[in-house]
């Protein structure tokens, strides 16, 4: 979960850096190179380890991971979920804890149960520490120092699991004060957690908030790097509205892949108060230079717009969840199992068989029920892929567990084509199953069904934050709604949670975001947004609901 610093500080802390563009990332919140010695030679493999900058399993197979963050310390009741990532294709969990600096502490009992829990579920395991996400600037902070000791407590944990497990020392462990001041606690927390002897593969975050904007991970990485006796130490980068450039993304991966330095997208979002990241540039950068991933965060930020999934419920991706799981270049077109599993090269190579044709139910004008008989495969079927088929293309629309998904956003009185493949844990896909039209209903107005409240939550020189309230006065659930309305004062919307929005001069039109596309009869959803302003902030006089009108106030 995600809680954004203040403007104020952001504006303080860019005076004097003569315009340097580094926006600042975000904390989590609570329920939110100098000159290059020989690189160390590393030990016989104990398990995942490191080789020429790349991350390898214990039988030298390259290992990338493909995975999503998982806020357990803060839910330590959604067991659940990692059952469910694995059902939508992910090798790789990053596991939230706390070593109760900040939050509860997790046991030796609890982590073990959630290492066991990533190995029943075939994912490799990254465990992080949480409480020293920006140490120096968040005042209650832990350090590395006191996460290298919670480490080392959980040592006869830990001990063997070198093959399944990655240990992440701190998330975010450096804020932007004085952030050149990572490098040596860095140092010595690797270190330290040597001396205890622990082989595993180490991950490092960066400072600024995880984000690096000032290069000091960058910089010092081969220093960092040559410290370790090992030499199995990998390094994370969070993107986040920094990266917001395609040319920002490559140029920080390709300087690691250059130097032979190992690398993860350790966190990245796709937009934030502060602005849009370009995370279709993260996901095909990444894919094109064979570097792992972990999406933030599977459920339960503060912030909704984060989450991949609503109310941990794995049948409700949002539009986050569906862009990382479905997408191009995500999670299900491009994961493949760790070895140590059975998947991958030299593991299970036979595919499923077909799922049977599905067919359709509970068409309405903005979503369909589409359900098939199951697949069968020798080890056993990992989840479904629904594709939208048009003429020679196809579009990934859904995921499911199960042989049963249920469609939205769909336009009303519109003809589609679907298919379902089937795919097992080594990412092995099934021929196609046959395919089953659909054509949604009528659409009609909200008219008298609707009401919309608007209002400015808050101002600031030329920018201001708004909150538009929709409400359904109707007796059926509206699902799938699009709103529209007109500014009156030229002002431009920056960013949205609770909705897309597409603005052409002053008419803007929202679509719902998979989280607030159904409104319940009597129901209401909430949108807000940023946007930039003049000396005047009229509040739109009229919106309409799906081609309808609707009340105000």
């Amino acid at each position: 979960m995600r809680r954004k610093r203040s403007l104020a500080a952001l504006l303080a802390l860019l005076v004097g850096l003569f315009g340097m563009a580094g926006l600042v990332r975000t904390a989590h919140a609570e329920p939110a190179r100098s000159a290059a010695p020989s690189a160390p030679s590393a030990p016989s493999a104990q398990g995942l380890h490191i080789s020429d900058g790349r991350l390898l399993e214990a039988n030298g197979n390259d290992f990338v991971m493909r995975g999503v963050n998982h806020a357990h310390t803060w839910y330590p009741g959604e067991t659940q979920s990692l059952a469910d990532i694995k059902a939508l294709g992910a090798n790789t969990v990053r596991v939230v804890l706390s070593n109760g600096h900040r939050w509860t502490e997790n046991s030796p009992q609890d982590v073990a149960a959630v290492v066991a829990q990533c190995k029943a579920n075939r994912l490799i395991c990254v465990l992080e520490v949480h409480d020293t996400t920006g140490y120096g600037e968040e005042a209650a902070a832990a350090s590395l120092d006191q996460a290298a000791d919670y480490w080392i407590g959980l040592k006869s944990v830990l001990a063997g699991e070198e093959n399944y497990v990655i240990i992440n020392i701190g998330n975010e462990p450096w804020g932007n004060t004085d952030p050149s001041g990572w490098t040596a606690p860095t140092v010595a927390a690797v270190q330290k957690l040597r001396a205890a002897g622990f082989q595993h593969t180490i991950m490092v975050d960066a400072p600024n908030w995880g984000q690096d904007w000032q290069n000091v991970m960058r910089t010092n990485a081969r220093t960092v790097y040559d410290a370790d006796s090992t030499g199995n130490l990998i390094f994370s980068i969070h993107m986040y509205s920094v990266y917001d450039t395609a040319q920002e993304i490559t140029d920080y991966l390709n300087a690691f892949v250059n130097a032979d330095l190992p690398l993860v997208v350790g966190e990245f979002g796709w937009q934030d108060s502060y602005g849009d990241t370009d995370e279709d540039t993260i996901l095909s950068a990444t894919r094109s230079l064979k570097l792992g991933y972990l999406a933030w965060s599977w459920s339960g930020n503060t912030d909704p717009i984060l989450d991949l999934t609503t109310d941990f419920d794995p049948t409700r991706l949002t539009d986050w969840g569906n862009r990382i799981f479905n997408g191009p270049d995500g999670i299900a077109e491009t994961s493949v199992e760790a070895t140590v599993y059975g998947g991958g090269s030299g593991g299970d190579t036979q595919a499923p068989t077909a799922p049977g044709a599905p067919t359709a139910s509970a068409v309405t004008a903005t979503s369909a029920t589409l359900t098939w008989p199951a697949a069968t495969d020798n080890v056993g079927v990992a989840g479904y892929d629904v594709v939208r088929v048009s003429g020679g293309t196809e579009t990934r629309v859904a995921t499911a567990a199960g042989t049963t998904t249920t469609l939205t956003g769909l336009t009303a009185a519109t003809s589609y084509t679907f298919a379902v493949y089937a795919r097992d844990a080594a990412g092995n896909r099934s021929a196609r199953s046959a395919t089953v039209g659909v054509t949604t209903t009528e659409g009609g107005g909200s008219g008298a069904g609707c009401s919309v409240g608007y209002r400015v939550a808050g101002e600031w020189g030329a920018g201001f934050q708004g909150e538009i309230a929709i409400r359904n006065t109707g007796t059926a659930a509206i699902t799938g709604w699009t709103l529209t309305f007109t500014f009156a004062d030229g002002q431009v919307i920056t960013n949205m949670w609770g909705g897309t929005p597409r603005q052409t001069g002053a008419a803007v039109t929202v679509t719902a975001a998979s989280y607030t596309a159904t409104i319940p009869a009597g129901g209401s959803v909430t949108l807000g947004f940023t946007a930039d302003k003049g000396g005047t902030n009229s509040a739109p006089t009229a919106f309409t609901l799906n081609g309808g009108s609707c009340a105000t106030g």
